[in-house]
């Protein structure tokens, strides 16, 4: 099964499973829609309480699902068979704030002294959004969400600082407000947007060259719509130059089997 012949409609486990065998290596954005969808950052339990304290002081960008022991590879509470190892489809190893390697599995480079912080996702709120008929153009197009550094700082905590990295979605102004109140209700997956419009005004030159992710249009009767974004805590760990973490690679995904239902409203 390549990426391209996994189904919208498979299963959370079907698409951990498909990561596990390496038959799912491409973004998870509309897959398993029902689902939440996390980022993973993956540090020593020297910096784990620095990095709490941080996502804490930062709860728009990095609202916390789950934290392991150290050296835990499988978190009960988001599935029953899930692997932190192999449920990603792309996975980046950091060296010194350097990205080193991009694999699709963590095995060879597994510690024992490791800690996992799982941590909400946007695409989360996509399907909320999608149920209410707002349109998604990346999702349309089978494209990962165009993400971009702003200019927003995020607070310090212990050596972990930076920009707040953004996800954006183009979307016409009434659909823009109805998806600011939708998202408010999902202060666990980013909560409602920080900001719309102009990008110049949150630091962003060109809506056409995001930093991660990929470019979409947006047209002349459309907002750009900007939320708080989970890659926020590679910019950080960036900055830190810790001597070794993991991340996942923007836009894959660990897809859970919680329930975006069971989200709304914590």
């Amino acid at each position: 099964m390549s990426d391209l012949a996994i189904s919208p409609a498979a299963s959370a486990l079907d698409i951990r499973l498909a990561a596990r065998a390496g038959r799912l290596t491409g973004h998870t954005s509309g897959l398993a829609a029902e689902h939440v969808q996390a980022n993973l950052a993956i540090l020593p339990a020297a910096v784990a309480d620095d990095f709490r304290r941080f996502c804490e002081l930062n709860p728009q960008a990095c609202p916390l699902l789950a934290v392991t022991a150290p050296g835990e590879t499988a978190v009960p509470a988001l599935g029953a068979d899930l692997d932190l190892l192999h449920d990603v489809p792309r996975y980046r190893v950091w060296h010194d704030g350097e990205l080193v390697d991009e694999p699709t599995d963590i095995a060879r480079w597994w510690r024992d002294d490791l800690v996992t912080f799982v941590i909400g996702c946007s695409f989360s709120f996509e399907h909320a959004l999608l149920a209410e008929g707002i349109p998604l153009r990346h999702v349309e197009q089978g494209r990962n969400v165009a993400m971009y550094r702003s200019a927003i700082p995020t607070r310090v905590a212990g050596p972990f600082s930076g920009p707040t990295v953004v996800s954006m979605r183009p979307l016409r102004a009434a659909d823009a407000i109805r998806a600011v109140q939708i998202t408010s209700r999902l202060p666990q997956v980013h909560g409602a947007p920080l900001h719309l419009g102009d990008p110049a005004l949150i630091g962003i030159r060109d809506l056409a060259r995001p930093d991660y992710g990929d470019p979409v249009e947006v047209r002349a009767d459309e907002l750009p719509v900007f939320w708080a974004c989970g890659v926020t805590p590679q910019a950080a760990i960036a900055n830190a130059r810790l001597p070794f973490c993991i991340t996942h690679a923007p836009g894959h995904m660990l897809v859970t089997d919680l329930f975006n239902r069971e989200l709304a409203g914590h």
